[in-house]
């Protein structure tokens, strides 16, 4: 009855207007608009970030000298700098600034993909056991002093977490979100037990400092080979899960929904899980173990731009790369010579984010 009247009358622009397709095309596009604002300022804050960050140290450089040496060995100019700064920059820094963009990108879309898969919003990407695993494998060759096989290692450490947790989860005939879960608290606190017990039997000296480092989260042995390996993960297996944003919409309404808006609810969770675990585990053999990224970038993300993955996603990506940029800076400057573990300064500065996001959302429900 109410659309007759309103066919017959000259619509209305209050209450109508909400029904409008017109108007549900204009606000779509007007958001749309934001979305692509909000991304360009992202990529040139995250350029400028790496520049400076680059340019930040003992050894001060300016900006223009960090982007001579970059364009000089990417061919676009000729050396201007001397062996000893253009060293500083390519050999040092840089790969360094570009292995934390990498691995702040691919935790914050780990994190994302957990959060909607498995329906937990405290969910980040460890919640697996990752984090355990790769510190076991870690853990074990920096004791037997095989420091080069560390980032190997630690990768299949996360694998085995990741193995053992999927086991248990699907034990029971049908993975779920709340057995994954507990599936991976359990392997999380196994792993964890056995690495407490490596480090009581067997570390000493330096190994017991290299050790204490890594599993507070560090990038100063970041090299080139770093960044092939993280840069590549999110690559690799980062740039496909932005395409999955349609399925984890899905999700994020239930099992039965995903499944009748045509999602294979099973295969699509495995594939999921899988391939961000995978993701995790090569930025964890970079990086150790760097918490609050992944679980704090997207919910200040989602704050700004709602719950849709489409942006929230990529936008989560840049804001992660240009976080952990800047926090490592801060772990390499703040207490010149010495340096903090990169993780330390996120859990500083991401708990009490974390907290205030809380806070806020409670207040707004």
């Amino acid at each position: 009855m109410r659309e007759t009247v309103r066919a017959e009358r000259a619509p209305a622009p209050s209450r109508a207007g909400s029904l409008d397709p017109d108007a549900a095309r204009g606000a779509r596009r007007r958001r749309g608009i934001g979305v692509a604002a909000t991304t360009g300022i992202l990529v040139l804050l995250l350029l400028a970030s790496i520049v400076v960050a680059v340019a930040i140290g003992p050894a001060g450089l300016s900006p223009a000298e960090v982007w001579s040496s970059i364009a000089a060995h990417l061919g676009l100019a000729d050396p201007t700098l001397s062996t000893l700064r253009d060293g500083i920059v390519w050999e040092l820094r840089l790969p360094r600034v570009l292995a934390a963009a990498a691995v702040g990108a691919g935790l914050s879309i780990a994190g994302v993909v957990m959060q909607a898969v498995t329906r937990n919003q405290l969910a980040d990407p460890y919640l697996l056991g990752l984090s355990s695993g790769a510190s076991v494998g870690a853990v074990l060759v920096l004791v037997l002093g095989l420091s080069l096989a560390l980032p190997f290692a630690a990768f299949v450490g996360a694998l085995a977490a990741l193995a053992a947790t999927l086991v248990i989860a699907g034990a029971g005939g049908r993975i779920s979100p709340g057995r994954t879960v507990l599936a991976g608290v359990a392997v999380s606190s196994v792993f964890g037990a056995i690495t407490s017990l490596v480090i009581f039997w067997s570390a000493t000296g330096d190994s017991y400092r290299e050790i204490l480092n890594w599993l507070l989260g560090s990038l100063a042995g970041a090299d080139w080979a770093g960044v092939a390996i993280a840069g590549g993960a999110v690559l690799v297996i980062g740039l496909p899960l932005l395409g999955a944003a349609r399925s984890l919409d899905a999700f994020a309404f239930g099992d039965r929904t995903a499944a009748a808006l045509g999602i294979h609810v099973e295969r699509t969770r495995w594939l999921l899980l899988g391939a961000t675990a995978l993701l995790t585990g090569a930025l964890v053999s970079v990086a150790g173990s760097i918490g609050f990224v992944g679980l704090v970038l997207p919910h200040a993300v989602r704050l700004l731009v709602g719950p849709g993955h489409r942006a929230l996603l990529p936008l989560s990506a840049l804001a992660g790369a240009i976080f952990l940029i800047w926090a490592d800076t801060l772990a390499r400057t703040v207490f010149e010579p010495r340096e903090l573990p990169v993780g330390i300064v996120t859990a500083l500065v991401g708990g009490p984010v974390f907290a205030s996001l809380v806070l806020r959302d409670r207040r707004s429900s």
